[in-house]
């Protein structure tokens, strides 16, 4: 019974000093700013992937680039090097396709916005950085 004490008291202790310490949760505000559509959130999230995805291409090509020029001769590294750069490119490929694809699938189904259309695919908000 005495170890249970020990335990609950200092965590009371704890749980008072934060209940008056801190303000009260209705001051808590939307991190995301005036954004609070789904559909817009999933898109910044996407866009946010494809820049990241955009980065990791980059830094595919500039490592077959230094393996190919560092190669000294060597066939392996060259062939390793090309290999590299080849497969960011199917890559990048690849998301630019799935990406196009389903704008265009998702935009005939919602009746959005499509090329054809002469819009740009990205039509929704861009959440705005909180400034402090």
């Amino acid at each position: 019974m005495r170890r249970m004490y020990r335990t609950i008291l200092p965590l009371t202790a704890f749980a008072v000093f934060a209940l008056t310490a801190f303000p009260v949760a209705a001051a808590i505000e939307n991190p995301l700013g005036n954004v609070t559509s789904v559909q817009v959130i999933i898109g910044n999230v996407i866009s946010a992937l494809l820049a990241i995805t955009g980065s990791l291409a980059l830094a595919m090509f500039v490592w077959g680039g230094f393996l190919w020029v560092t190669s000294a001769g060597n066939q392996e590294k060259v062939k390793k090097g090309k290999d590299a750069m080849l497969w960011a490119t199917v890559g990048l490929l690849v998301i630019l396709f799935s990406y196009t694809f389903i704008v265009l699938v998702v935009g005939a189904l919602t009746g959005g916005a499509t090329a054809s259309e002469g819009q740009p695919f990205n039509t929704g908000q861009v959440a705005p950085i909180p400034s402090n």
